[in-house]
């Protein structure tokens, strides 16, 4: 009769225990649990903390690209990805199958711009570029498009054309005996097949980072010396971009060593930017007409004409995204996250190509929405540039025709000079690469002087009557 009794006790003492473990049980899991979240943020907190790992002591010496990649592996894949060829619908390039040769071992090459709009010919008549003008390549190919570009089989370039096509800041310290001015000015006046013997590398690690901090740095002298005279023009006198930028501001100027409008200044060839009187193409047009320099004489009309280089960093200070700050890394480097760093895309390229992070990060509209809104400027500037383009050819044939029927001289002189303006003018949006997109506005005020300076050159061509 006391078993029935017993039981049940046995069986709450038996469930008593078997909650304790579970309760000691769970305790420890959450525990665990608890552990492991802490020492994944304390790890995450670390590896943000430590950027890179020095697998390599870097110093102001090496130019390898590849020695640098050993402690930022994810910054050299993306530099590494800069071989790929992918056009916009108004930019970029497609990869063109080529036959090598032992003069050029090239096998692919970017498509011809002067097959594309034979109009570009008839502009640079008489220049190297009516030669041989591709679309611009990645930054994998700078220096190789630079040596094989049939321009060079057409006049003789000197070795400025290297400040901008290879990583120059070892050879120039070589050059110069440590000092980078004297090495840029030596090298200035070599042929450019001898300045090439002196460079391993397109644009590389150490052209824009210090080795020792990784902040960015400006090591080209053409900008260096080109920056000073700018901030000098606004009132800011003895500017020295690496002591006095801000780094948002760096993020632009370490670009701007190269994509700028340039020219080779007296038989130096010292590599000038003409920014001493401002930065817009009046600015420096003025600064041309003061100056005096023109780049060739046109083989049709024999005006002494201007050939704007790639003006991207003039563009871009006219229009709205360097009004409110955004710097060209912002659209054609965007932080990418790799478990919790932030990193640059190394892989610079067109933001149309990459509108999640290059946009929208700040624009809150969808991919279609933002590309169609860039293509619709685009579109715009690009039949602004075609009126642009078919008024400068108009006035090239009226001033070879004028100047076979014994025109007044002084008729033709004053046309040749409206041409250098209108090419000037035209070719600063031409040759520039967005498009118009850098500044839509000021783009097509500036084809439109360009329409009007090429009717005025017409009309400057008409008898009196």
């Amino acid at each position: 009769m006391t078993e029935p009794e017993k039981a049940p006790e046995k069986r709450r003492r038996l469930s008593g225990t078997r909650l304790v473990v579970a309760v000691a049980v769970a305790a420890a899991l959450a525990s665990a649990a608890v552990t492991a979240l802490l020492v994944n943020i304390m790890e995450r907190k670390q590896e943000a903390k430590n950027p890179f790992y020095r697998v390599v002591e870097l110093d102001d010496t090496i130019t390898d690209p590849a020695v640098w990649g050993k402690n930022f592996p994810l910054q050299y894949d993306g530099y590494k990805r800069t071989v790929d060829q992918k056009r916009t619908r108004y930019g970029g390039s497609e990869a063109v199958a080529r036959t090598p040769t032992q003069a050029d071992p090239r096998s692919v090459v970017a498509q011809s711009r002067l097959e594309e709009d034979p109009r570009l010919v008839t502009m640079w008549s008489g220049y190297a570029f009516a030669k041989d003008f591709r679309e611009e390549r990645g930054h994998a190919y700078m220096l190789d498009d630079q040596v094989f570009t049939q321009r060079q089989q057409v006049t003789q370039q000197p070795g400025t054309c290297i400040h901008c096509h290879g990583s120059v800041y070892v050879p120039y310290k070589k050059l110069g005996d440590g000092d980078l001015i004297k090495g840029f000015e030596k090298m200035n006046q070599m042929p450019f097949a001898e300045a090439r013997k002196r460079v391993e590398h397109p644009v590389s690690c150490i052209d824009c980072h210090d080795p020792s901090t990784m902040q960015l740095r400006v090591t080209r002298p053409g900008f260096i010396e080109g920056i000073a005279a700018l901030k000098a023009s606004q009132g800011v006198p003895d500017f020295k971009v690496n002591r006095d930028a801000t780094r948002q501001e760096m993020r632009t100027y370490v670009c701007g060593q190269c994509h700028v409008e340039y020219y080779f200044k007296g038989k130096e060839k010292r590599l000038t930017y003409p920014w001493a009187k401002g930065i817009n193409v009046d600015q420096i047009m003025a600064y041309y007409d003061e100056d005096g320099h023109a780049d060739w004489t046109h083989a049709l009309t024999g005006a002494k004409v201007l050939k704007a280089q790639h003006p991207e960093f003039e563009m871009y200070n006219q229009g709205i995204h360097a009004k409110s700050g955004v710097a060209c890394a912002d659209c054609h480097m965007p932080y990418q996250r790799e478990g919790a760093m932030k990193v640059s895309d190394h892989h610079v390229r067109s933001p149309l190509l990459n509108i999640n992070r290059a946009c929208q990060t700040c624009h809150k509209w969808s991919e279609a929405e933002l590309l169609q809104r860039a293509e619709t400027i685009q579109t715009r500037t690009f039949q602004t540039r075609n009126i642009a383009m078919d008024a400068l050819v108009d006035l090239i044939h009226d001033l070879e025709r004028a100047q076979k029927a014994g025109a007044p001289e002084e008729s033709l002189a004053k046309a040749r000079d409206l041409q250098k303006r209108a090419q000037f003018y035209l070719d600063f949006v031409e040759a520039e690469n967005s498009m118009g997109f850098h500044a839509d506005q000021e783009a097509v005020r500036i084809l439109s002087n360009s329409i009007n300076f090429s009717r005025l050159g017409q009309n400057a061509l008409r008898p009196e009557k």
